[in-house]
């Protein structure tokens, strides 16, 4: 497959998922259960949300097409699946179900699956393109902090 359309499958996949989990959000970061949270000082501003998800998933999706026109697996594929259903159903059980220790568990599952990508492809030409994980790692790092003051302080 070329990677043109590989890109553009998952720019759909991913953007696809960032929906779901929006709307699996209950209200999310307008919710009054969410509002009502004691959150960490360094809480971004909601537009910055929207605005990291949106390039982190257009790099992400980049570094995808890359990887899976170079090498193609089930295993790969798999392990994209399952970042897809972490990615997702952290908004609902953070947000939905209020139950942020298992959120916080989710979310760093996510980050080692998402280290996973960064540091098994890099003897070859996929060295470079997996910088395009790197503001997918540091929000993570960045959402993990949250999610652990949240707990901590709540």
């Amino acid at each position: 497959m070329k990677k043109v359309y590989l890109f553009i499958l998952f720019l759909t996949i991913n953007f696809g998922g960032l929906a779901l989990g929006s709307w699996l959000m209950d209200g999310g970061s307008t919710s009054i259960w969410y509002n009502n949270l004691n959150k960490a000082p360094w809480t971004p501003p909601g537009w910055v949300f929207g605005a990291a998800w949106t390039f982190i998933m257009l790099c992400f999706s980049w570094y995808l097409a890359e990887l899976l026109h170079l090498r193609r697996s089930k295993k790969l594929y798999a392990v994209y699946a399952f970042q897809v259903l972490l990615n997702v159903s952290w908004n609902w059980i953070f947000f939905s179900q209020h139950l942020t220790h298992i959120g916080l568990f989710v979310i760093v599952l996510l980050f080692i699956v998402m280290l996973y990508f960064f540091l098994t492809f890099q003897n070859d030409r996929l060295k470079y393109y997996r910088l395009l994980i790197l503001p997918y790692l540091i929000w993570l790092c960045i959402a993990i902090s949250l999610n652990a003051y949240i707990v901590i302080h709540n």
